[in-house]
């Protein structure tokens, strides 16, 4: 068993070829507040968190992801995550202060997405007018937009789902908590989830069939409860946003969920309920999805078809499962259903 480096997600980076309709999304109608701008970079944090920021947005040609950051349990943890992702062959590099941590070590993982780990970071100071009564919370609730309180996870593609687990498992000390095999594949591994601390992931990884590496799926944010869920639906079909899939519930976690698009595409979840598992040798479950994996109700397998394309995007859909094919993003945004 690995001694424990890494704490938690702290933040991702998503690439947008428009970044100022993304950021009026995810300010307006999500309810993040703005942190920061650098260059071609917005800097944004959810109500409950203590950090300068838990997502990035920056402009690029594609959609993508840019990193995924996450912080180590100290300064010593941080210099051993370096050691242990060199050891195993890949080399990566340390990058000075950036904007809301400090020194940070930035390396592409097996599946081609980059990521980096740091230590030091900078807390979120509220100003006079946003001070909450309640000494644990960073800011008051304001209740702006959907106002998720935190970042929950993110999902990422990968073209061997095993063995990218595995290499997080081995090197960096995340917990393998369960993967899905197909029915009619029960040898290949289409998803897996990880977890640096009691949640069921904050990191998981889908199949790509395609040539493209470091693809990204979505980010999710976390509500308190199914109220909140069904709460975000009725406000996103309000202001003209499309549900891609749900609200439902997961069977891998147990966490309620909803999917929606950005303005370029860029999938963004919201989760909320799930269980919560403190089990240190833990050893990953195997699902399929006739056993509820992904709709744990079990009167759907694997969402709408547009739910298998990733970004950047590709020419296939990531997982091409019976009868699903490829949508674009826009179609998304316009509302198709896929069924």
């Amino acid at each position: 068993m690995s001694r424990h480096i890494l704490s938690h997600l702290a933040h991702v980076e998503l690439l947008t070829p428009q970044l100022e309709e993304s950021v009026a999304f995810f300010t307006n109608t999500l309810g993040l507040v703005e942190s920061a701008r650098t260059g071609e970079s917005a800097y944004l944090r959810c109500w409950g968190e203590h950090y300068h920021h838990s997502l990035v947005l920056t402009a690029s040609a594609q959609p993508g992801l840019g990193h995924a950051a996450w912080r180590a349990d100290g300064s010593d943890e941080l210099n051993e995550a370096a050691a242990r992702i060199e050891a195993s062959g890949i080399l990566g590099e340390w990058r000075d202060k950036s904007v809301g941590h400090g020194r940070a070590y930035r390396f592409r993982g097996p599946g081609g997405h980059t990521h980096e780990v740091f230590w030091e970071v900078d807390r979120f100071d509220a100003p006079a007018d946003l001070r909450s009564t309640y000494p644990d919370r960073p800011q008051r609730y304001v209740g702006r937009g959907i106002a998720p309180r935190q970042i929950d996870h993110v999902t990422l593609n990968t073209q061997d789902v095993m063995k990218t687990c595995e290499w997080y498992r081995d090197t960096l000390g995340f917990r393998f908590m369960g993967y899905t095999v197909l029915d009619q594949d029960p040898g290949t591994a289409v998803f897996g989830v990880l977890t640096m601390n009691e949640k069921s992931h904050d990191l998981g990884f889908g199949g790509d069939f395609s040539k493209i590496p470091g693809r990204f799926h979505h980010v999710a944010f976390w509500v308190p409860s199914y109220e909140d869920l069904l709460r975000a639906a009725d406000m996103l079909l309000e202001s003209g946003t499309p549900i891609e899939f749900g609200p439902g519930k997961h069977g891998i976690g147990e966490q309620g969920y909803l999917y929606f698009r950005d303005p370029v595409g860029l999938r963004v979840e919201l989760n909320t309920g799930g269980y919560r598992n403190y089990i240190p040798d833990w050893q990953p479950t195997v699902w399929r999805p006739s056993q509820g994996s992904h709709v744990m109700f079990r009167n759907l397998e694997y969402g709408p078809k547009s739910f298998m394309e990733t970004m950047p995007p590709a020419p296939e859909p990531a997982i091409p499962e019976p009868d699903v094919t490829p949508v674009t993003a826009s179609a998304a945004n316009r509302g198709a259903r896929q069924d």
